[in-house]
């Protein structure tokens, strides 16, 4: 089955960094793209970065300048750099992934980590 963990949020002071970590295993057989969202309270979630299978990126505007999404494909790692934090930034940050399974090649699946709190302060 196919699972994916995050880590490295924490409470961290405006304008400070953060980097955010999310390792996939299990038996894929490939990814389409990964990406990250977050969710505020009171507001829905909504797509910070995404990183297709190609290499290329995309960010929410919000974000451009200070967010940088990379990975690794031999570990199946994601992450987000996270320069320049703002309280605005503050919300639980999920990983996503949408791929096809070993076991299920004929369909793509998604799938969602467990969310990783990020706290700015003021």
């Amino acid at each position: 089955q196919v699972q994916l963990v995050e880590s490295g949020g924490g409470l961290v002071q405006a304008g400070g960094s953060l980097r955010l970590s999310c390792a996939a295993s299990g038996n894929i057989f490939s990814i389409n793209f990964m990406g990250w969202y977050r969710q505020a309270p009171g507001k829905q979630r909504e797509l910070v970065a995404v990183i297709r299978s190609g290499g290329s990126t995309n960010y929410a505007d919000s974000v451009k300048g200070r967010f940088t999404i990379s990975r690794d494909s031999a570990k199946n790692t994601m992450y987000l750099q996270m320069n320049g934090l703002k309280p605005e930034d503050t919300a639980v940050y999920y990983c996503n992934l949408e791929g096809v399974p070993m076991t299920a090649r004929h369909r793509t699946f998604t799938y969602w980590g467990q969310g990783t709190q990020v706290t700015v302060s003021s």
